[in-house]
């Protein structure tokens, strides 16, 4: 049995504070369930589920991935995407976020600038892939030597200079982005429209504050005494390997963490 479709485009699950392909693997499983789809039941091609959801092809596959790490979905070798479990166990609700305690997520710059209706801009200082060093091997679980793909580049909200950021990924986990121009492209879209997808799912992030660098003086534009808050992220995709380690320096003045902080019972 193939689960039906329509060509009329759906309106996405409201919730806009979700990336886009979540919304897209939302409303798909919504669906899957009104339609009373079952366990072997065979979705309708990728392209016309794209159509169905007005969404990109990139977008569409990464939500069949979110899918997909969650048993709701599996693929077929050249036969496309079937229904897996469309009830599986239900994870711990988390508490409600507040307005002074917002539920944080593993996200791009670019993901966070268009939930806040910003527009976000790079420009790369530069890319390149070369072999791994023994302590970038061991944070990111790869052979030392191995191809790392890294990447310089300054970061905009609005035209406005934020963030000088420092990315480092294993080239074989995303071949794409040694050949990807990220002065346009977003870092997070490129790994999960890769083959299979990336899909950041937790990190390990820690904030520091110094002084500026003679570098960040020139790039900021900024006296030596402006504090820089400096974040190192260790990201981790949805099977729990190592996917990018990234440091962010922003100026003190333009950049604020807060996380809620609980007591374990």
């Amino acid at each position: 049995m193939t689960v039906a479709t329509t060509r009329t485009p759906r309106r996405l699950y409201a919730d806009e504070a979700l990336p886009l392909y979540e919304r897209t693997a939302a409303q798909l499983l919504v669906d899957l369930r009104a339609n009373a789809a079952r366990v072997g039941d065979r979705l309708p091609s990728e392209r016309a589920l794209a159509t169905r959801y007005a969404v990109s092809r990139v977008t569409l596959r990464a939500a069949l991935a979110d899918l997909e790490s969650r048993g709701i979905v599996r693929p077929a070798s050249s036969r496309g995407w079937f229904v897996g479990d469309l009830d599986p166990d239900p994870a711990p609700a988390p508490a409600a976020p507040t307005a002074a305690a917002p539920q944080l997520q593993v996200q791009g710059l670019a993901d966070f600038a268009r939930v806040n209706g910003l527009t976000p801009s790079s420009r790369v200082l530069s890319a390149a892939v070369r072999p791994a060093t023994v302590s970038e091997a061991e944070e990111l679980r790869i052979a030392p030597g191995a191809d790392l793909f890294e990447l310089h580049r300054l970061r905009f909200l609005d035209d406005l200079l934020v963030a000088f950021e420092h990315n480092r990924l294993p080239l074989a986990a995303c071949p794409a982005l040694a050949e990807t121009d990220f002065n346009s492209a977003s870092l997070y879209a490129t790994l999960r429209a890769a083959d299979p997808p990336q899909l950041p799912r937790v990190a390990d992030y820690s904030v520091e504050a110094r002084h500026p660098t003679p570098r960040e003086i020139e790039l900021f534009g900024i006296g030596d005494t402006m504090p820089m808050l400096v974040a190192t992220q260790l990201t981790f995709n949805q099977a729990g390997r190592p996917i990018e380690l990234t440091v962010q320096v922003y100026r003190g003045d333009r950049y604020r963490f807060r996380a809620t902080i609980t007591n374990r019972p």
